[in-house]
């Protein structure tokens, strides 16, 4: 539009004139204002003359620009050139005027800093996907930690953490274990602890994310979690408060639960955990123990405290460090001459951070947890544990809340009388509810809020009232309390416990149930059958009421007679109408259809995952010896190994045990001259894999030639 004199004041043309002329002459070309009259209307051509020097001012219909831009205004009426553009639009372009008079520094500065820490970000997410792969590819810890080092972001590391487990668990157990270990080795030295913990809450916000691309990515980012917490590099708290700030449907929520239910709380769970993705073979917690004991003793002898450390970091096990305090005290409660350089040991651990604080606390708590025992060998050893507790205390690397669990723990008697009472009360709604409802994840909930899992005796205490209440109910209240007692998942010590106090109380408990042998009998064999307790352990039951006239004693036998029965497994599951925790109504040959399918579409090609999670999926632990029975048949009848790397895999993240690969292998024994009729060299085959079984580490070396007479001794039948 131009401006005459007769649309413009000349207070307007000064201004702009003015404005024009302060302008930058670089950046905005000046301003004219034409005084001439307005020129006639012409037709728009690109061929048209360009206007003279002295005019600036084209018609409307005349403007156009060499620009590529398009000019008009948008659908919207806002945002073309000449427009003002929306009320709420900015320009990503606009830049800061020194002369305009609200501009202020602290603008253009918050502007840098934040433009500055964006590009840096993006540059730490681009390095550290290339440290992580690297790593992948070198295995080399120290090379990536000092890669870290140099990036000098260290704001910026629960990337690090976040990108390091989610490219992992899309890759194998080896790199899995590799991404574990490499946490575990920068933890505190290169990684700070806010990071890692930030770190993994990002991962529990993106799991759905996750999930898209990682068919299981719950479970494993369940057992990532879970091994972070035993490699403390995550508190136990973190499962509570990062649930907390989770909505409800997200996946993350489930991460949590399958995290402290399906791994942390397990019978063993460190050394399950530790050995999931291969980790620490070829350590055992025996060869451990025997390591850290002659570790002590030649210590004391040398009274070398550098060696000593450098022995502990060796054996690279910061989440066994308790057994190294648990055995030093001990060690100075028995030898008192020796007192001062092991204390002064633990000293120079806890200096270094070899031994961190919670670990030395787990040692010294399970030192309070067994002291009674220890009395009947070392005279005074309480006085002795708690003169050294406080010399520790006061030496600053024992912390206050051992003291304090040690200091409750004489008075703990008064107090359990009255927990114990409050206890079996609540309990028995519980159990009464449960058998109305059937939810047990609300059994679990309820339990959890008694804090029944730090309190050995409780959980003694509410199996044993469990199966109380249901032997005197039908046969569904029954089933339900062992599938219960199944899906707890409660360490077999104190189910141990728990059943032993009810052989002590049996003779009571048949004056109000006649056939409380019968039932106890059941139950016994239904929970070896389920796998809560081991046939070990039912004869550490049994060697306690040794007396042949006890009622304890008739029941132990009769529990070993119904395992040792041809088909007990089917038998002994079906016995009350049910079909374990998760096959109601299903049978057994319906099983066995489904076992044969899974192998079957696994041979032709399927993938080993899927056929993992398959079997896992049937829920019949119980029944896995029919997975390696079928499995075995096949690789000998199809001269095709490609079944036995299924079952390595499926003994290796513990979903088949070495109870359920002897009862598979003994049931192939049994049924040899059967076999032999379609497969002439069947018994040659099977003896090959025999011992290929014990070299894998599935059988124990005692199964040889003869094993059809351990399949007739153990009621196997084809």
């Amino acid at each position: 539009m131009d401006f005459s004199e007769g649309y413009m004041s000349n207070e307007h043309q000064e201004q702009f004139r003015s404005a024009s002329e302060s302008a930058d002459p670089y950046s905005v070309s000046p301003l004219q204002i034409s005084t001439s009259p307005k020129s006639p209307k012409s037709p728009r051509s690109p061929r048209s003359p360009r206007p003279q020097q002295g005019i600036h001012s084209p018609l409307k219909n005349q403007r156009h620009s060499n620009s590529k831009r398009d000019g008009r205004p948008k659908k919207d009426g806002c945002g073309g050139k000449g427009t003002w553009g929306g009320l709420l639009d900015t320009d990503d372009d606009c830049f800061l005027d020194l002369n305009d008079p609200n501009y202020s520094s602290n603008e253009e500065d918050k502007n840098s800093i934040a433009k500055k820490r964006n590009s840096s970000f993006e540059e730490y997410k681009k390095k550290a996907i290339i440290i992580v792969e690297e790593y992948f590819a070198n295995d080399d810890a120290i090379s990536t930690a000092n890669e870290l080092i140099e990036l000098e972001m260290p704001c910026y590391n629960y990337y690090f953490v976040k990108k390091l487990v989610s490219i992992a668990m899309d890759r194998h157990d080896k790199e899995k274990e590799m991404a574990a270990v490499l946490l575990s080795s920068l933890y505190g030295n290169v990684i700070d602890p806010p990071q890692v913990y930030k770190g993994f809450q990002k991962l529990l916000e993106s799991t759905d994310d996750l999930t898209v691309d990682i068919p299981n990515a719950v479970d494993i980012l369940a057992l990532f979690i879970a091994r972070a917490v035993v490699d403390d590099i995550l508190p136990p708290s973190f499962l509570t408060k990062a649930m907390g700030s989770l909505s409800e449907d997200s996946k993350g929520v489930e991460v949590i639960r399958r995290a402290e239910k399906g791994y942390l709380s397990a019978p063993l769970h460190v050394e399950a955990i530790e050995r999931r993705w291969g980790g620490s073979k070829n350590k055992t917690v025996e060869d451990l123990k025997f390591k850290i004991n002659n570790l002590l003793i030649e210590y004391v002898v040398s009274g070398d405290v550098k060696e000593a450390c450098r022995c502990i970091k060796d054996l690279n096990v910061p989440y066994f460090h308790h057994e190294i305090v648990k055995r030093a005290v001990i060690m100075a409660m028995e030898k008192r001459q020796a007192e001062n350089c092991l204390l002064d040991l633990l000293k120079r651990a806890s200096e270094e951070g070899l031994i961190n604080s919670s670990q030395i606390s787990k040692g010294f708590g399970r030192i309070i947890d067994s002291v009674d025992d220890l009395s009947l060998d070392i005279p005074n050893a309480k006085v002795i544990l708690q003169s050294l507790i406080s010399k520790a205390a006061s030496e600053g690397w024992l912390c206050a809340s051992s003291l304090k669990s040690l200091s409750l723990h004489s008075r703990n008697q008064v107090v359990e009388d009255s927990t114990i009472k409050s206890f079996k009360t609540k309990i028995q709604s519980i159990i009464k509810e449960y058998f109305f409802s059937g939810d047990i994840s609300e059994v679990s909930h309820c339990l959890e809020s008694e804090k029944v899992s730090s309190v050995a005796e409780l959980n003694a205490i509410f199996v044993k009232k469990l199966i109380t209440v249901a032997m005197d109910r039908k046969s569904r209240e029954k089933e339900m309390a062992s599938v219960l007692l199944s899906s707890l998942c409660f360490p077999s010590d104190y189910v141990v416990s728990g059943f032993t106090m009810l052989l002590e109380s049996a003779e009571d408990t048949a004056l109000d149930i006649p056939g409380v042998v019968e039932d106890l009998a059941m139950f016994l064999a239904r929970a070896v059958v389920d796998e809560v307790l081991t046939p070990q352990q039912l004869e550490e039951i049994g060697s306690e009421f040794s007396g042949s006239d006890s009622i304890g004693n008739r029941v132990t036998r009769m529990a070993t007679s119904l395992l040792k029965a041809r088909l007990s497994g089917e038998r002994i599951l079906r016995c009350w109408g049910g079909g374990g925790s998760c096959t109601s109504g299903r049978t057994i040959e319906d099983v066995k259809d489904k076992i044969g399918k899974i192998l079957q579409e696994f041979e032709s090609g399927g993938e080993t995952r899927e056929a993992y999670l398959c079997i896992k999926e049937l829920g019949m632990p119980f029944f896995h010896h029919e997975v390696v029975k079928k499995s075995l048949v096949t690789i000998m009848e199809n001269k095709n190994e490609r079944l036995w790397g299924l079952l390595r895999e499926c003994f290796s993240m513990g979903l088949i045990t070495e109870n359920q690969m002897f009862n598979g292998f003994t049931r192939v024994a049994l049924s040899l001259d059967d076999l032999a009729l379609d497969v002439p060299d069947a018994e040659k085959q099977f003896k090959h894999y025999v011992e290929r079984a014990k070299a894998e580490g599935w059988l124990d070396t005692s199964f040889g030639v003869n094993a059809s007479e351990h399949a007739l001794d153990n009621g196997f039948c084809k």
